[in-house]
């Protein structure tokens, strides 16, 4: 690869770390930090700053931190701290000792703000949220001054310090910055720094009662922990002119973090606010944050998604500098071409129909050798019975089948996958009409699915001895919305109207017995049907699998080969 070349393959946060090395800012050096608020569970969305944010780290050989931003107690929780972590190192990536939380600088954050106090930068005011909203002007017209803009700074010290030891009650005072209630940037019009929540954190209890607005926290948290490319989306860069502007008022050092924008995840048929996932969540739309068909790390997990697939689908999306959809195919295309390498193949029929073999010996069972992965030789081989009774899906028997019509029909020969060649004989009816079973003879010289004398068959099968086929629930996941842009919803109705009422289907089907003992996690490809795990909940004694995605095309390139 040519210099070029591989500068034209950098993306833009790429190209400006690079210069920036080149430059010696910071001192050459690169550190990231992955700041996620303890409000919610972290979703896909989350997973591509995760892989940026470390991943950039990895490979200018610097450092990432993880920085909890826990300046708002009023939704946060330990349960979300926790999960977060968790979600981190399963997609791969490690903070080592640098967890931080936002809290461990409140007392440095206090200190600054005393600064700007005593710059003549900020100032107590008493206008309450919507006074000051109502103040704030539009991006035309230029906002109306605080009637306590002006109080003086040993005031302004002093209802700070009493605002810090608890003496108003909520929404009495607030700490504004002092900045241009005309500029064009609404986020410059004298801005809240401080607020006063009588609220217990879940870190710092009572020790509290004002609280950093995000603002105020994020840059000067960064120059706290001494990050050098603090990467947001890109509806933070109106937040940008503020986030240099605190930093301009109370650091005098040479280094300084620089905030970048790129283009959030935005994936089709799916939700991403955490406001929204949370609604779904409280008002049992969806059986919790790791239900397998919400947007979050944990539910994708569960759902049997590997942090492989996950990777690999952030590096394909990339970064932009401009919001996109991205469409949801290539996530599950990722995950396809993942487990297609990965994961041992097994037999599971979902909607049974039984076949008698009439010519088979009565009360014989042998077992037969299947291949675990034609993608892997090294997985070996798995050895399956096979009996007089056995279970296909009905769907793969048609009375009346039309000339293109390649399975299983009165007279018509097929394969049964790794077993032998069947013809169907008889058809057998109950009183309504309705197939109950059939009856069919078998090619004692075909076994493993072989012709013995050249002939084709253009129809394979996968089937179940009955006798031996163990049952489980099987959770058939769909897409939890059915518009591609779920936001968009009729008059008078909000994005719950478009749920897909079909997304969960709860069926039995009946499995190879070597899946008895399959421990939760466990991936397999059901052959001719998806890509199945098991449920963090199953047991031997209870066996549930989530389907993670169906198949495309899978079955037809492994008959192609025979």
């Amino acid at each position: 690869m040519t210099e070029n070349t591989k500068k034209k393959s950098l993306h833009f946060i790429q190209s400006i770390i690079e210069e920036d090395i080149r430059n010696n800012k910071n001192n050459s050096k690169v550190h990231t930090r992955f700041p996620p608020e303890p409000n919610g569970y972290l979703h896909i969305g989350h997973a591509k700053s995760i892989c940026l944010n470390f991943g950039l780290a990895k490979q200018y050989n610097g450092l990432c931190n993880l920085r909890f931003d826990d300046t708002n107690p009023v939704k946060e929780d330990v349960e979300y701290v926790d999960s977060i972590q968790e979600d981190i190192k399963w997609l791969g990536f490690d903070w080592e000792d640098r967890k931080y939380f936002a809290s461990d600088y409140f007392e440095k954050l206090y200190e600054f703000a005393i600064i700007l106090i005593k710059k003549g930068k900020a100032y107590v005011c008493e206008m309450s949220a919507d006074e000051i909203s109502a103040n704030r002007g539009t991006p035309t017209q230029p906002g109306k001054k605080s009637p306590w803009r002006n109080r003086p700074v040993e005031e302004n010290l002093n209802l700070f310090e009493r605002m810090r030891k608890g003496e108003f009650e909520e929404g009495k005072y607030v700490l504004r910055a002092k900045i241009d209630m005309a500029s064009p940037n609404m986020h410059m019009r004298d801005p809240a720094v401080y607020r006063i929540r009588n609220i217990e954190h879940h870190r710092t209890g009572n020790k509290w009662c004002i609280y950093p607005m995000y603002d105020w926290a994020h840059g000067l948290s960064d120059y706290i922990e001494k990050i050098t490319h603090s990467l947001c989306t890109l509806e933070f860069e109106v937040h940008r002119p503020l986030y240099d502007w605190f930093l301009d008022q109370v650091i005098d050092t040479e280094y300084r973090p620089r905030q970048i924008e790129f283009a959030r995840l935005n994936l089709s048929f799916t939700i991403m606010s955490k406001r929204k996932l949370l609604k779904l969540v409280e008002e049992k739309y969806v059986d919790g944050w790791d239900d397998p068909r919400m947007p979050t790390i944990s539910g994708y997990r569960r759902r049997g998604y590997t942090p492989e697939s996950i990777r690999k689908f952030a590096d394909k999306i990339g970064v932009a500098k401009r919001d996109n959809v991205i469409d949801v195919a290539l996530l599950e295309h990722s995950i396809r071409e993942d487990l297609n390498k990965k994961v041992k193949r097994t037999m599971a029929v979902l909607n049974p129909l039984k076949i008698v073999i009439d010519n088979y010996p009565e009360g014989q069972t042998e077992e037969l050798e299947a291949i675990n992965n034609p993608e892997d030789e090294s997985m070996g081989t798995r050895m399956i019975p096979f009996s007089k009774t056995i279970y296909i899906e009905k769907e793969d028997f048609m009375e009346n089948a039309p000339k293109k019509f390649f399975r299983l029909a009165p007279g018509r020969e097929v394969r049964l996958r790794y077993a032998y060649f069947i013809t169907c004989t008889k058809v057998v009816k109950d009183e309504n009409g309705n197939i109950t079973e059939l009856r069919a003879s078998y090619d004692p010289a075909s076994k493993g699915g072989k012709s013995p004398d050249g002939r084709k068959v253009k129809g394979t099968l996968h089937w179940v001895s009955a006798h031996e086929a163990i049952k489980a629930e099987i959770r058939l996941y769909d897409r939890l919305f059915l518009n591609e842009n779920p936001e968009v919803a009729e008059e008078g109705k909000d994005f719950t109207s478009n749920i897909n009422p079909h997304s969960l289907e709860k069926i039995t089907g009946y499995l190879e017995p070597g899946l008895q003992n399959a421990q939760p996690e466990s991936k397999y490809q059901f052959e001719r049907i998806g890509y199945f795990c098991v449920d963090k909940d199953s047991t031997k004694e209870h066996l549930i699998f989530n389907r993670t995605i169906t198949l495309r095309d899978s079955w037809a390139k492994i008959d192609k080969k025979k």
